[in-house]
């Protein structure tokens, strides 16, 4: 039995992926007697729940900040403008924390999802093209309501739009596809059972959203309510697998042809992994391949979906899991930040080690990011972005490491790879310095050698800083944090469909009190969360690019001699 990991999820430090400002309790005593030493035990989840402040004002006086354009440098920021906040969010009716931050890029827009708001916005301008509920978006695409936990791709290929959601019911899924690449036109969507659970009570949990040249993959954590009823707790994981054309056509989206793989947990259960994700790949040919958190150590496990095209998943199969053997790590504590009030100080959610971002194939490799505390790392016990790149055929590691560094916090990171193995990984940072403490959305360009090792092609750059250095939502201002500081619970990076060399992100910052200081009169709610989305180049300049040239051909001299 992992201790560590057991004694990780007994503690309550797991919590459900939802719209919920309301921390759960763990309980066990809900898998099989046979394997419950050597799984990760079950958590309790509660129905998500808006977040209600007495005398709190919806309305954002302020308005979103104007979009700012960048002199193009060996920073690599581009061009950078606020997206959907908790204002826009509550204008609606709907203020949930946390956001659940995702976004995509497309032809000539970038579409946002979060938590209770959707937005469209000019790609060229950063204009807000629409705001709007979320309620509102799947009414119009034909479903009855949502609960949150949005994810948006843009199909290049199709030059179309994917957004997936829970239903109103949380057992559901719901996938809506746009009708052209203006995702202000038309969308059709379908809509299908997660998890059926003992049928009653269940949740398709933290559904997360990938495709390939064959099919869209979606990975859910389940959850289910023992039969006397109750809070729900983890029974398992699910893989469902879309063929593409299923989903990309001239009718309608639909499921007939989809292919469930469930993860049950038995005393016979496989390592299928926690938070499944799907590997997007543009690859020609690509099969199916998954990579998610160990159920049972601390590691990642990779298999393969074999068996699929683009017009039928009925013989897929799936491969046995394979353990990474990735270097020791555990779960990080709460992030830090310079708050006033000494209770506020280390508060901020990190997650846990799941793989929260989507994760890339590019040139036979893969690529990944989850946050870690790594065993054995001088700094002690913070946060850190942990980068992996593994063989796609053969699942070998090929490079790991942690991106972090003094006494900050690095958490919620997300990544995205274009076909020459360039990248950029974005990710909050946060620490108790009061000059460079708060949490800020940061980013950093790499590429990518002939062994499969990164290497920098800019120095970390500054996208956006928090506007309070207090983060304490779902209490008033001035007070002690209430609950759990939900952050994230994910990023998104993705690359222009114009310029593989520009990659688009996405992250949380905190925004103003919300009261007279922040410029809203008559509130008294404390900080609200904001949106942040950049574009980025991972194109060094001309005179970065043979420093790191030059660094390339020592080490792989230095490289050459070690091995004679």
């Amino acid at each position: 039995m992992n201790t560590t990991r057991a004694a990780r999820f007994f503690s309550g430090q797991i919590f459900r992926g939802g719209m919920t400002a309301v921390a759960v309790a763990l309980l066990c005593g809900t898998a099989s007697a046979d394997n419950f030493d050597n799984i990760k035990p079950g958590y309790f989840s509660k129905p998500p729940k808006a977040l209600t402040i007495r005398d709190d004002l919806a309305s954002d006086t302020n308005g979103a900040s104007a979009p700012i354009s960048y002199s193009p440098s060996s920073s690599g920021l581009l061009f950078g403008f606020e997206g959907v906040s908790q204002y826009d969010a509550a204008s609606f009716g709907r203020n949930f924390i946390p956001p659940d931050t995702n976004g995509a890029i497309g032809k000539t827009q970038y579409v946002e999802t979060t938590n209770g708001g959707y937005g469209v916005f000019d790609k060229a301008t950063g204009a807000r093209l629409s705001v709007i509920s979320d309620v509102a978006f799947w009414a119009a695409a034909g479903q009855t309501g949502t609960n949150g936990d949005s994810r948006v791709l843009y199909n290049k290929d199709a030059a179309r739009w994917i957004v997936m959601s829970f239903g109103a019911n949380a057992k559901d899924l719901q996938i809506a596809i746009s009708n052209t690449s203006d995702a202000l036109g038309g969308w059709k969507s379908t809509k299908f059972e997660g998890y059926a659970g003992l049928g009653f009570g269940a949740t398709a949990d933290y559904p997360t959203l990938a495709m390939d040249k064959n099919a869209v993959y979606i990975g859910t954590n389940n959850f289910a309510p023992a039969s006397g009823g109750g809070a729900n707790s983890f029974r398992g994981t699910t893989l469902d697998v879309i063929p593409l054309d299923s989903l990309f056509n001239a009718v309608g989206p639909t499921v007939a042809n989809m292919k469930k793989f469930d993860t049950v947990l038995t005393g016979s259960s496989a390592d299928n992994g926690f938070a499944i994700q799907g590997v997007n790949s543009r690859s020609a040919g690509s099969t199916g391949t998954i990579v998610a958190n160990s159920l049972f150590v601390n590691d990642n496990v990779a298999y393969n979906i074999n068996g699929l095209t683009s017009s039928s998943a009925a013989g897929a199969t799936q491969t046995v899991s394979q353990l990474l053997g990735l270097a020791p790590f555990v779960d990080a504590g709460p992030g830090r930040q310079p708050a006033a009030i000494a209770a506020n100080r280390r508060i901020i959610s990190t997650l846990d080690q799941r793989v929260s971002s989507s994760v890339y194939e590019a040139g036979g490799r893969i690529y990944t990011v989850q946050t870690v505390n790594p065993v054995g790392d001088a700094a002690g016990d913070f946060a850190r972005v942990h980068y992996s790149v593994i063989d796609k055929n053969t699942f070998a590691l090929l490079d790991e490491g942690d991106i972090g560094t003094g006494d900050y916090d690095y958490y919620e990171g997300a990544i995205a790879v274009n076909a020459e193995g360039r990248m950029v990984i974005s990710y909050n940072r946060s620490g108790l310095d009061a000059a460079t403490g708060k949490i800020s959305i940061m980013a950093r360009a790499f590429g990518t050698d002939a062994l499969g090792h990164i290497f920098a092609l800019s120095d970390e750059v500054l996208i956006k800083e928090s506007l309070t250095d207090d983060y304490h939502n779902g209490a008033l201002f001035g007070a002690a944090a209430v609950g759990r500081q939900r952050w994230g619970d994910y990023a998104q990076v993705t690359i222009d469909p114009d310029d593989e060399n520009v990659f688009w992100l996405i992250g949380e910052f905190a925004r103003e009190y919300n009261n007279a200081a922040g410029g809203h009169p008559g509130g008294t709610g404390g900080s609200r969360w904001g949106t942040y989305i950049a574009s980025f180049s991972a194109v060094p300049e001309p005179g970065s690019l043979m420093i790191v040239l030059l660094g390339l051909a020592a080490v792989a001299v230095s490289r050459r001699r070690n091995t004679h």
